[in-house]
C-alpha cells in the first residue's frame, strides 16, 4: 500500500485542513478551532464538571486544564467548586462567554456549510455517518 492512500494518513490531512479552516474563521473572534468548539460545547450544556466536560470534547485532562486556564484568562468561562462533590470543579459560561458563543454560533454554521460545500448534500450527510461510524 502507498502511504498516501493509507486510511490514517487521509483522516490525519483531512483532521488538518478542517482544523486550519476553521481557525482562520474563528480568528476575528480572538478564539481558536478548539476553544470555539468548546464554548459551543458549554452554550448547550452549561455549569458541567470538567470531566463531564472534558469526555464530551474528548481531551485528556492535561489538554482541558490548559484550554480552560486560557478559556478563564479571556473571561469566557468561570470555575467554581462542585456542591455536591468538593474534588470536583464545575465549568460556566460567563456572560462574556456566552454572548462570544452566540457569535461562534453563527461563524461555525457558515464556515460548516462553506467546508462542505463542495460535496452534494447527500455526500455531506454520508461523510457525517461515516465519520460518526468510525470513531
Amino acid at each position: 500500500m502507498r502511504a498516501e492512500d493509507c486510511i490514517f494518513f487521509q483522516l490525519g490531512r483531512a483532521n488538518r485542513a478542517s482544523t486550519r479552516f476553521l481557525n482562520q474563521r474563528v480568528a476575528d473572534l480572538g478564539i481558536t478551532a478548539v476553544q470555539a468548539m468548546a464554548l459551543l460545547f458549554l452554550a448547550e450544556a452549561d455549569d458541567v464538571t470538567s470531566v463531564h466536560f472534558g469526555k464530551r470534547l474528548q481531551l485528556d485532562s492535561a489538554t482541558l486544564t490548559g484550554l480552560l486556564d486560557r478559556l478563564v484568562s479571556a473571561g469566557l468561562v468561570s470555575r467554581r467548586a462542585d456542591p455536591g462533590d468538593r474534588r470536583a470543579i464545575r465549568i460556566l459560561l460567563t456572560e462574556a462567554g456566552q454572548a462570544k458563543a452566540k457569535r461562534i454560533k453563527s461563524v461555525v454554521g457558515d464556515a460548516n456549510r462553506e467546508f462542505l460545500a463542495t460535496l452534494t448534500p447527500e455526500e455531506g450527510l454520508i461523510l457525517k455517518s461515516l465519520l460518526k461510524k468510525v470513531r
